[in-house]
């Protein structure tokens, strides 16, 4: 017997490094090797190749190279952003504002700086996810030294008003910080015409290496360092630089960039079939998240009566990659904080499914999640005694 078809329907946690960007890397491996903080022919050759991947991330963003930082990931983003702002100004304030639906990374951080005795204003999201500009309008105040506010959320794949909310922020002349690791690649981002001052984005999400991000920070922006050592990216954040990393996410955001319009149609028409598909043939269904302002890759579904991780044991057993949400969090029993902010109910958010489409995804992937997904719901909701209580045995399904 051959081995059993693996369909990845995971992207928003992870994708596969594109071979274009392995044969990038490879040389900085083995030949290019050398410590860009070094003054020989090798070192050079490093030092020039992650200048060449700093302008690909500033072509990508509409930014300037200078203002391109790179770390290790987007939650080391995230935290220099947050932290660093905070250390910087407190003379000016100790307010922070942001949402209730960020990525832990931005939550915890926050929940972090509120111990070192800072005050952090969570804005809520309506049933789509979406914060609404009048509540951060409201929410400012004269101690309010940073607004952080995601560009895409990484669950319910969301798309904020970025836009809008970061004017409210420039015309009051506080910092305005994105965690837009799900958004690049998916959406075209301009940090100026957008009014973003930071940017947070990881390589791992637009098919490029882990371990290795970035953070944009517009001139000016008045922010302490997070790490502390050598002169590294400019004294800005110390430690040798991940050389072959680095390079790797510089052509896949060059990648990811080069036709963001192409690659959404062909994702999104899939997306749209899978998800109609769902709806169509399992009742007692909800659709979270914007219907319309979301990621093209993204599809987020609650099924009653059933638990999401089971769910996932069941398709894993026929071969689907899927996940409840976040991957940060996917070994906790607590209900996705994401889903109860926009009001679904605990026992209703227990049962999501986030199906997240990318690259390697075909329709025949899509027939086979349409053919096998409704039976092992109907398995699930068979040994279910809340199905059995409730006496609902198909019927309308709810959106």
């Amino acid at each position: 017997m051959g081995e059993k078809r693996i369909i990845y329907m995971d992207h928003s946690a992870t994708t596969y490094v594109r071979q274009e960007v392995v044969d990038a890397m490879a040389p900085y491996h083995t030949e290019n090797f050398g410590n860009p903080s070094s003054i020989y022919r090798i070192a050079r050759a490093s030092k020039k190749a992650i200048d060449t991947a700093r302008a690909q991330v500033a072509q990508a963003l509409g930014a300037d190279a200078d203002e391109i930082y790179f770390t290790s990931g987007g939650s080391e983003s995230d935290n220099w952003a947050i932290k660093g702002i905070a250390s910087a100004n407190i003379r000016k304030g100790s307010h922070i504002i942001t949402s209730q639906i960020e990525h832990h990374a931005v939550i915890h951080t926050c929940q972090y700086l509120e111990k070192e005795g800072f005050t952090v204003t969570y804005l809520p999201v309506d049933r789509y996810g979406l914060v609404d500009p009048a509540d951060l309008e409201k929410a400012i105040t004269d101690k309010t030294i940073l607004i952080s506010i995601m560009y895409a959320n990484n669950e319910i794949g969301t798309i904020e008003p970025i836009a809008e909310l970061g004017a409210i922020a420039r015309n009051h002349k506080i910092p305005f910080h994105t965690d837009a690791v799900q958004a690049v690649g998916n959406v075209p981002i301009d940090v100026n015409a957008q009014n973003i001052d930071l940017l947070s984005l990881s390589a791992h999400k637009f098919y490029g290496p882990k371990g290795v991000g970035v953070l944009y920070i517009r001139k000016g922006t008045k922010i302490d360092n997070l790490i502390h050592g050598g002169g590294q990216e400019r004294r800005r954040r110390a430690g040798t630089e991940n050389i072959a990393g680095i390079v790797g996410l510089g052509k896949a955001i060059e990648l990811a960039t080069a036709d963001i319009e192409g690659h959404n149609k062909k994702i999104q028409a899939m997306r749209d079939r899978l998800q109609k598909g769902i709806i169509a043939t399992i009742p007692s269904t909800h659709l979270n998240g914007h219907p319309e302002k979301r990621l093209p890759g993204n599809i987020n579904i609650s099924f009653e009566f059933i638990e999401g991780e089971s769910m996932l044991l069941w398709l894993d057993d026929e071969g689907i990659c899927a996940s409840t949400g976040s991957a940060c969090t996917s070994g906790s029993l607590e209900p996705s904080h994401v889903l109860l902010a926009t009001g679904l109910p605990v026992e209703i958010s227990h049962g999501s499914l986030r199906l997240t489409l990318g690259n390697i995804n075909t329709d025949a992937d899509v027939d086979f999640v349409l053919e096998v997904l409704p039976k092992v719901v109907t398995r699930l909701r068979d040994m279910s005694p809340l199905y059995k209580k409730s006496g609902k045995d198909g019927g309308c399904n709810v959106q």
